[in-house]
């Protein structure tokens, strides 16, 4: 099993498990990764959603290149190839619920997209990540480098996709490609699963919004906004911190 989803209280861990071939993602990973997603968001007591290397060292070498060799000249399977990819990305991007990458090691081309598919990224001190499809003569795939855009700006990200070059966690930290340098993603998730799911969800789509290019309220978004006011979050909530204790959030 090459991916596999566990989950503990209030945090659904994906391993990414293909030590032998660095974690690269084949056909079979690309159209698996969505399912596992939507089965942890559809599960009611997950709060955070983890993606992370089964083995320490690596997160993702990218896409098998030995299997894009192979069906190289079948056009039916790289568009098979093509519509799993895209939709994994775009599953993980618009997943409900936040999702954590952690990256330790190298996170290289598709599997640098999957870092990018995620709210938050956590570098270990060791990790490296860059975007080599110009190394390999392919072009990356539009909504992926649009998250990179959306992450690091057109000059940044024009540096990483030209050159092709691996950042270290601290370059990748100075440029906002990841979010925080540490050895486990814990505290981060801890703190996430102790908020309401109903404020960070409800956050998580207006980011989305945003990034879609949406600028100003409409309907939906107010009513979402007003909704929360007689929501049994927000009676919790305020109840904690009037009695000066933890919430405690169902």
């Amino acid at each position: 099993m090459t991916l596999r989803l566990t989950t503990g209280e209030h945090v659904a861990r994906l391993f990414i498990d293909r030590a032998d071939r660095r974690n690269a993602f084949n056909q079979a990973m690309w159209e698996q990764l969505p399912e596992l997603v939507l089965q942890a968001m559809a599960d009611p007591a997950v709060r955070v959603l983890t993606v992370e290397s089964a083995h320490p060292g690596v997160f993702c070498a990218g896409a098998d290149i030995a299997e894009l060799l192979a069906n190289k000249d079948d056009a039916q399977w790289r568009a098979a190839n093509q519509a799993a990819i895209n939709r994994a990305q775009h599953v993980l991007a618009r997943a409900d619920k936040p999702v954590i990458a952690f990256v330790d090691g190298d996170c290289v081309g598709g599997g640098c997209g999957i870092a990018l598919a995620a709210d938050i990224r956590v570098a270990t001190p060791r990790a490296r990540l860059g975007i080599t499809p110009a190394k390999l003569g392919l072009v990356y795939p539009l909504h992926d480098t649009k998250l990179l855009v959306d992450l690091v700006g057109p000059g940044q990200a024009k540096r990483m996709l030209y050159t092709g070059m691996l950042l270290d966690a601290h370059e990748a930290l100075r440029i906002g490609l990841v979010d925080e340098i540490a050895d486990s993603p814990g505290h981060l998730e801890d703190v996430i699963a102790a908020n309401s799911l109903h404020s960070t969800s409800g956050m998580k789509r207006f980011v989305r919004r945003v990034l879609d290019g949406q600028a100003d309220d409409d309907a939906e978004t107010l009513e979402v906004f007003a909704q929360a006011f007689t929501g049994p979050d927000f009676l919790e909530g305020t109840s904690a911190f009037v009695a000066k204790r933890k919430p405690e959030f169902k």
